[in-house]
């Protein structure tokens, strides 16, 4: 990776399916825009009136974020989404 994110922004490289979240198969037509996603790169953290934010996600998390949270860029000829931390739902375990 050839980008550190800046302050409380994190890198996420969005999960493709194709299933709905019942286990229901959707067709290829389908496009709705993923949720969830694997950490690539997080930032320092970020401070508000002296005292430091710590960033409480790591590279390798597994998240799941809100719909229309942050940016789309490309990355190695791939789709990444930048995020803040705050819009991160929360780290999916298991």
């Amino acid at each position: 990776m050839k980008i550190q994110p800046l302050f409380d922004r994190v890198i996420l490289k969005p999960e493709q399916t194709n299933k709905s979240v019942s286990g229901l198969v959707l067709p290829d037509t389908h496009e709705s825009k993923p949720q969830i996603g694997v950490v690539v790169a997080v930032g320092d953290g970020v401070t508000f009136d002296g005292e430091k934010t710590e960033m409480l996600v790591k590279i390798g998390d597994k998240v799941m974020y809100q719909k229309y949270a942050g940016d789309e860029i490309k990355l190695d000829d791939e789709t990444h989404v930048v995020i803040r931390q705050i819009d991160i739902i929360g780290v999916i375990n298991g």
